[in-house]
């Protein structure tokens, strides 16, 4: 099939990251701007996120994800970013074509100078984390619970489980208590909450729900709907012990145990892996293997604030156009390779330019504990480059430290970020 249309940035996503990379690229100079987005409409989750918190960090202000979302759905009208709504991207090559098929233009290829890679990323399913038991009615992930609530109009179920502690959980778990809803408890297989420590007080302690830690749901029982569940405790080798087997009566068992970055097309391209954060391996420009496509916000790796997906993927855009004007410089004489040492989970970016390009080499990464008290710490061999220190750090929280670009040109050997302090579990 020939090439049905060429621009020069294709931004693969329409939700946060894809609305934002679009704005900020058209701010640094790139007008030839196509986003490709599957559903009916821009925005993504946020259409669905009726709740505040949004926008303190981007914007200064206290917003839904609805309105955040309008912000740049709004930028967008205004530059007059062109988009194509139910779009969806059936292939990506690494010659940076696209195959994508939507009702109106049917089946197209869309050549590009760079593309953006702002997919998002899907929750995980009873099926991912392996919950025996029946199969009747009344099991469903936490965004479904919102979209039915706050987009279709109805509620789920009248008495609820939760398994797992991430945030969309907990925020649901506060609007089915003011919707009447009895929420019976949440089951963390974790010593500690996934999600941010805002929502496990204001969603969670500020309403009296129940939380088990080291807990399981080990069997879901009903025949036409769910009527009941079991809950075990666990040993230190996360097995259930039976004698702990308690049963709570319920109608509904909703699952809030992690994300999963949409990151088929990416393998598809042949693109290189990250073993450690299962998004695509980035440089601290967040390029990726293939010179030309780049990756942020969700799909590169699950952020705690869509405030910082949008930050990151302003960034991205940045670097986008400067690629797409000529200015930047593709060619390695080398990386360094960016690992994750003790207390700290996978880093982005996971490799670092030798000839640096930016200003400073940006690193994120979740903490493996909570601490208090704690270092973080970036080492090149026994030289510290970067050290911050934090009062506490949680598993919710993502933690961000830069470190100097003149601290980084021509080094060798790779970079460790680890976390010191109290485990306050």
């Amino acid at each position: 099939m020939n090439i049905t249309k060429e621009t020069d940035l294709l931004i693969i996503g329409g939700g946060a990251a894809g609305m934002s990379t679009a704005v900020s690229a058209y701010e640094n100079g790139i007008r030839d701007i196509l986003i490709l987005e599957r559903n009916n409409s821009l925005g993504g989750v946020l259409r669905q996120c009726i709740h505040n918190g949004f926008g303190l960090h981007r914007f200064k202000e206290d917003l839904t994800g609805v309105e955040f979302a309008q912000r740049y759905i709004d930028k967008i009208k205004e530059y007059k970013i062109p988009y194509m709504l139910e779009c969806f991207v059936i292939d990506l090559s690494d010659d940076k074509v696209v195959t994508c098929v939507n009702p109106s233009e049917g089946l197209m290829k869309i050549k590009a100078k760079a593309i953006i890679l702002a997919m998002g990323c899907r929750e995980r399913t009873r099926n991912n984390i392996l919950i025996p038991g029946v199969r009747g009615a009344g099991i469903l992930t936490a965004g479904t619970a919102q979209r039915y609530l706050n987009l279709e109009g109805y509620i789920p179920g009248r008495s609820v489980v939760i398994v797992g502690s991430g945030d969309i959980g907990l925020i649901m778990a506060r609007q089915f208590v003011l919707e009447g809803v009895e929420v019976k408890a949440v089951v963390e297989i974790m010593p500690y909450s996934g999600g941010l420590p805002r929502n496990m007080k204001q969603c969670i302690e500020d309403f009296g729900i129940p939380v088990y830690y080291n807990s399981s749901v080990t069997k879901i029982s009903g025949r036409e709907r769910v009527n009941s569940v079991e809950v075990c405790r666990l040993d230190e080798n996360r097995r259930p012990i039976p004698e702990t087997a308690m049963k709570i009566d319920c109608d509904t068992v909703m699952i809030s145990a992690g994300l999963i970055p949409e990151n088929e097309l990416t393998e598809q391209a042949g693109i290189e892996m990250s073993s450690s954060t299962k998004g695509a391996a980035v440089d601290e420009c967040n390029m990726t293997s293939v010179p030309g496509i780049f990756s942020c916000g969700n799909v590169l790796h699950v952020h705690d604030l869509v405030d910082f997906v949008a930050e990151e993927a302003e960034e991205t855009a940045e670097y986008a156009a400067s690629y797409i004007l000529g200015n930047m410089d593709v060619s390695y004489s080398g990386t360094i390779e960016v690992l994750n040492g003790e207390g700290a989970g996978p880093v982005v970016p996971c490799r670092i330019n030798r000839n640096i390009r930016a200003e400073s080499a940006n690193l994120m990464f979740r903490p493996r504990n909570k601490y208090r008290d704690a270092v973080i710490t970036v080492k090149l061999g026994s030289r510290i480059l970067a050290e911050q220190k934090s009062i506490a750090l949680t598993p919710g929280e993502m933690c961000r430290i830069s470190v100097a670009g003149d601290k980084l040109s021509g080094a060798a050997g790779p970079l460790v970020v680890s976390v010191t302090g109290t485990i306050n579990n």
